[in-house]
């Protein structure tokens, strides 16, 4: 582990990431209400149907703000970090493939894309960020030979950016998330002397929290593909560099609640032979929302269940299993609320 360097990195540090964050907030807050104003003039709206969650409609299309924000920051500090000659945490080839996953996606959005087209964009994504990933070191901390420490780095990669865009179903959530994420790997960078981690955690956030504020129930304006599939594959690539830097368990624990909920429901649908590709109202938290009759007490219970994934994801930097055990107790009891709701 890095030794800690208070005296001299972490000021510079930890104002480079407050900067970010503030940058971030401010800068999707305002580019959200251009974008609203732009797509309600192009009529790109969600409107309701029978695996709505919402019941009016809504622009979809907000993670245009969300990802042109951050990645202007992320290009940025990927162009600082070359001129100090230093690794940048998310390399300037994820910042073009996470555009140009953008497009292909907001192309989606306007007018549906065949699910096998979206996935090939996708997987070509994935491995043209591999050979950075594999720069860092092995995602299965050595447990499978290189050639398949790829392939498992890739399909992880894969699934968690296609499980981002499946839970973002009711307001508010994958705001939520993303911020969740970026702190938190920002946070363990500071913890653990890993400064390069705090500024594109911190600029993650920010862009999150900036959209949150129009995306928050009532939501004027729906996130979309556009935004999901791209947020989804940097903090995706994000998490599996904290795992190949050696913190696999914190890398886990951060997304816990998404991959539990995206998981287990993805595999009822599987065995009741439905057609996983296809909208669906069946997630824990999209029952909820719909039991509770109101998206902003899920989104709040994620929220607090999200505080303490954070909490223990910084216990898993030195004390793995006890946070794992405590990050499983967490995501339970918020699925067990969930079902009860």
């Amino acid at each position: 582990m890095p030794p800690l360097d208070l005296a001299a990195a972490a000021p510079t540090a930890l104002m480079q990431a407050g900067l970010a964050a503030a940058a971030g907030a401010l800068g999707a807050l305002a580019l959200t209400g251009l974008v609203r104003d732009w797509l309600l003039r192009r009529q790109v709206v969600d409107r309701p149907n029978a695996r709505s969650s919402h019941v009016r409609p809504t622009p979809r299309g907000g993670g245009i703000a969300v990802v042109a924000t951050a990645l202007v920051l992320l290009g940025l500090m990927a162009a600082a970090a070359r001129y100090d000659r230093a690794p940048a945490a998310l390399p300037p080839l994820w910042l073009a493939a996470a555009a140009a996953l953008a497009l292909i996606s907001f192309r989606d959005d306007v007018r549906s894309l065949p699910a096998g087209l979206r996935l090939v964009v996708q997987a070509l994504a994935v491995a043209a960020g591999l050979p950075a990933l594999a720069a860092i070191g092995p995602v299965t901390q050595g447990l499978a030979p290189g050639p398949l420490d790829l392939a498992v780095a890739g399909l992880a990669w894969l699934a968690f950016l296609n499980f981002f865009n499946f839970m973002d179903g009711i307001d508010g959530i994958s705001g939520v998330q993303a911020i969740a994420i970026g702190l938190g790997v920002a946070a363990l960078g500071a913890l653990t002397g890993v400064w390069a981690w705090l500024g594109p955690g911190a600029a993650l956030a920010g862009a999150a929290a900036g959209f949150l504020v129009w995306n928050w129930r009532p939501a004027k304006i729906f996130l979309g593909d556009v935004g999901s599939v791209p947020l989804g594959y940097l903090l995706g690539g994000l998490l599996l560099s904290v795992a190949a830097a050696g913190f696999w368990a914190s890398a886990l624990i951060l997304p816990a609640y998404y991959l539990a909920d995206a998981g287990l429901t993805l595999l009822r649908r599987l065995l009741r032979g439905e057609r996983i590709w296809e909208a669906h109202r069946s997630h824990f938290y999209q029952r909820a929302a719909a039991a509770r009759g109101d998206h902003a007490v899920v989104a709040r219970a994620v929220a607090l269940a999200n505080l303490g994934l954070v909490a223990a994801a910084l216990l898993a930097a030195f004390h793995p299993l006890p946070a794992l055990a405590a990050a499983t107790a967490i995501v339970g009891l918020l699925l067990l609320w969930m079902m009860r709701a």
